[in-house]
């Protein structure tokens, strides 16, 4: 069995199309199949079984995807980054994030990846689309603030985050006097989408229910930094999107009745993308540059 043969197999396993796992590898499809088929033969037993939309792995190639696990991603990104620091190192690596986080904390730390003569392509969205920008080969590396549960998909914890409600000095006051779960309800609140992800998380550590929806929804945090910052209401952002803010006093943090929640940030990247070496050496940049626990 040869190392292409084991790497041609897993990406069929994992993206369950011969196509797919031929375009993801770098090689024509009448290859990938070639490969399948040789390992069939040294195995005595067919892998997958083909059907009009792809293939089903058989049994035996559920035992063989067990016992590879993720070492073959493991040796090929080893073997990658060991190549891409014996040389100077060129090509393009595509970075995405969602737009607040990338404009806010990653694109001041991508100095190093520049200086090792990477071009660098930067791409925004949100959770689900990142995703997908990763499993269709369009970006190499995104950070996000949840845990993918595609198998295709490999993460790496980079830090945490506190989450705080805020909003200005005269909103505040406002609520002053009051019992915060009366103040929260009476006074509009701006949010990412309908959805409200960070002020749900920080509502349900405090033992909270919002049930009115937001008077204000934008998808860059930024945005609601800005209204904030107008008195338009309150909302609940990352520590590092408010550090400054909230120093100067142009933002007041609303105590946490129970606790301030934390979210963890990942770096997420797609296992079959680290076989190219100017991927490997940007991912291990990124680790080291990218520590969100400020």
């Amino acid at each position: 069995m040869s190392l292409l043969q084991l790497r041609t197999f897993v990406e069929v396993y994992r993206r369950r199309s011969l196509s797919e796992a031929a375009r993801a590898i770098g090689i024509t499809q009448p290859a990938a199949s070639q490969h399948i088929a040789s390992l069939e033969a040294q195995l005595g037993h067919p892998l997958f079984d083909r059907h009009s939309r792809g293939v089903r792995p058989t049994a035996i190639a559920d035992d063989l995807a067990a016992s590879i696990g993720g070492s073959l991603d493991t040796a090929e990104a080893a073997l990658a980054s060991a190549r891409a620091r014996s040389s100077r190192m060129s090509g393009t690596v595509h970075i995405a994030a969602p737009s607040d986080l990338l404009g806010e904390m990653i694109t001041p730390r991508l100095a190093p990846l520049l200086d090792m003569g990477l071009d660098l392509r930067l791409h925004i969205g949100g959770r689900d689309a990142l995703y997908s920008l990763l499993l269709e080969d369009k970006v190499h590396l995104a950070v996000t603030a949840s845990q993918p549960d595609d198998a295709r998909l490999a993460i790496h914890e980079l830090g945490e985050e506190d989450l705080r409600a805020v909003a200005s000095p005269a909103v505040a006051e406002r609520m002053a006097g009051q019992p915060l779960a009366d103040a929260l309800t009476r006074i509009p609140h701006l949010a990412y989408d309908l959805d409200r992800p960070l002020m749900r998380t920080w509502l349900e550590a405090n033992g909270l229910e919002l049930a009115r929806q937001p008077a204000l929804t934008a998808p860059d945090l930024r945005v609601l930094r800005s209204g904030l910052c107008a008195g338009l209401g309150w909302t609940v952002l990352p520590g590092y999107l408010t550090h400054a803010e909230r120093a100067a006093c142009t933002l007041v943090e609303i105590a946490a009745p129970i606790r301030v929640p934390r979210n963890t940030f990942y770096l997420v990247w797609a296992r079959s993308s680290l076989r190219h070496p100017r991927v490997a050496l940007a991912r291990d940049a990124l680790i080291a540059a990218l520590r969100m626990g400020a």
